[in-house]
């Protein structure tokens, strides 16, 4: 990733408006900022989440608060715990989300 045409600027998470996204089970509420081509997001999962998509977007990926599991296609799993972070290129391995206590997570993709 090249980063280019970006001034300095500073992000207040707790003033952008959530969006929500409903899983097969629970919801997440995204806080997302857009940087020319580079998305960014503070996104927080409610108690119970799992996602309704398999996906194959590429992420760099942190936890911040809570516990949740990363599942990828071929049935291997990873718990990420507060500072404990994955990356995925875009179309490498399919992987999906879930948590039973809930989770904040910062994500770059």
């Amino acid at each position: 990733m090249q980063i280019t045409q970006l001034p300095f600027g500073i992000t207040q998470w707790d003033h952008i408006e959530p969006e929500t996204h409903h899983g097969e089970r629970g919801f997440a509420l995204w806080r997302t900022q857009r940087f020319n081509d580079i998305r960014v997001r503070m996104v927080e999962y409610s108690p119970g989440y799992l996602a309704d998509h398999w996906c194959l977007k590429g992420h760099i990926l942190l936890c911040l608060e809570g516990e949740m599991l990363t599942e990828l296609e071929d049935g291997r799993c990873f718990t990420l715990t507060p500072g404990v972070s994955y990356q995925v290129a875009d179309n490498a391995e399919a992987h999906r989300s879930s948590t039973e206590t809930g989770a904040k997570l910062f994500i770059v993709d």
